[in-house]
């Protein structure tokens, strides 16, 4: 094992870019390597490029053989295939997260990787990632747990021209599920299902300016998956995420949705498509969208914990604020881009503890180190208790 050697698997894609310009920044005595299918666009950052397929075990043995770390930053569906890859070389493994039963997939491996020495950290960007290290600095002094609120509130003035009548602020797959599929809630101490962006389970939440009040709805979220077992032993109840969505952009994925256009079960007929296919298809066919004038998108990252400290009833919001020159100019997407990074560098640097097996950031993620470099990327992190 190369001990300074970091593969960003997906480095080329629009989250991965991120990661990798966060590593070459501030990521001191690392050697970074960009694995992806099309590696193109970050070879002008003077990184080393490999052209990989994750699908090929052997493509992927390739990039991974010799390093100390993998971060995939790739739709989430790979996964649990990356993750075996990365166990495979003897390789440490970070990802961006998986919606909740990819996420309890990937938990079950946690005996392959403490018997083979390695960490696998699950979930290491902004919603799950910060959110679930906010939980933990919220809840700190409490004796007893009962509800995590996990929220996301973002706002986007900024003027565009162009593009497709969809434009996704993430993996175009992942979203789409978060839109078809039940959304998981931890409710009265059990796991249950309830309708994607199911209205009686809508709130509205006040947010600092300029986000202000919005509308949240539940999706389907590796938060509710993990913060219940790593606070069980303080009680607790209830566990959910809900972020808000432009109501143009919710509207038209809702009458996709009703269409059955976000199905990936294959038409009749020869071709073998899906209607999802065929609507990214169409999508694809777009231009790219060009902003006019100065980026003006707002995300707030919300961790509200109800519990009890010294016998009283106490709840505490977290709140992580990326604005539009975090990142040194990259914007809100740093909230996702950079944490991933951060992980790496604290494991590389002994920060984080390197023990073996699979954990989500809760359970690993040393908070105040983690928050510090948070705040290094001017992403500002405020707490404040409500009786």
């Amino acid at each position: 094992m190369t001990r300074n050697r970091v593969v960003v698997l997906g480095g080329a894609g629009a989250m991965g870019r991120i990661t990798v310009r966060d590593l070459l920044r501030t990521g001191r005595g690392l050697e970074i390597v960009v694995a992806d299918t099309h590696p193109a666009p970050v070879r002008e950052l003077g990184v080393r490029c490999l052209e990989t397929d994750v699908t090929d075990p052997a493509s992927l043995r390739r990039a991974l053989d010799g390093a100390f770390a993998a971060i995939a930053s790739l739709p989430y569906s790979f996964n649990v295939q990356v993750m075996r890859g990365a166990l495979g070389c003897g390789v440490h493994y970070i990802d961006l997260g998986g919606l909740f039963h990819l996420t309890r997939q990937q938990l079950a491996l946690a005996g392959d990787f403490e018997r083979a020495g390695l960490v696998g950290l699950l979930g290491m960007g902004s919603a799950p990632g910060i959110l679930n290290v906010l939980a933990v600095r919220a809840a700190r002094g409490m004796e007893r747990v009962r509800e995590i609120h996990c929220m996301v509130g973002a706002a986007d003035h900024t003027r565009y021209r162009g593009g497709a009548p969809l434009e996704f602020g993430y993996a175009a797959d992942t979203l789409l599920d978060e839109f078809a599929k039940e959304s998981a809630v931890f409710r009265a101490g059990r796991w249950q299902m309830v309708p994607a962006l199911d209205p009686g389970e809508r709130v509205r939440a006040r947010f600092p300016a300029p986000v202000g009040t919005r509308a949240l709805d539940t999706t389907l979220h590796s938060e509710v998956a993990t913060l219940p077992l790593a606070f069980a032993d303080r009680g607790v109840r209830e566990v959910t995420f809900r972020q808000s969505f432009e109501p143009e952009f919710a509207d038209r994925l809702r009458f996709l949705a009703e269409l059955g256009m976000l199905d990936t079960t294959p038409l009749d007929g020869a071709t073998g498509l899906s209607p999802r296919s065929v609507l990214l298809g169409l999508l694809r066919r777009f231009p790219p969208q060009e902003r006019q004038g100065p980026l003006q998108r707002y995300e707030i990252l919300r961790t509200l914990v109800r519990g009890t400290r010294r016998g009283r009833g106490v709840t505490v919001v977290a709140d992580c604020h990326a604005g539009p020159r975090a990142g040194w100019g990259t914007g809100p997407d740093i909230d996702t881009g950079a944490p991933p990074s951060i992980a790496v560098q604290l494991l590389h640097s002994g920060e984080m503890p390197l023990r073996p097996g699979v954990w989500a950031p809760e359970s690993l993620v040393p908070v105040e180190p983690f928050l510090r470099e948070l705040e290094r990327r001017g992403m500002r992190v405020r707490v404040h208790s409500r009786r």
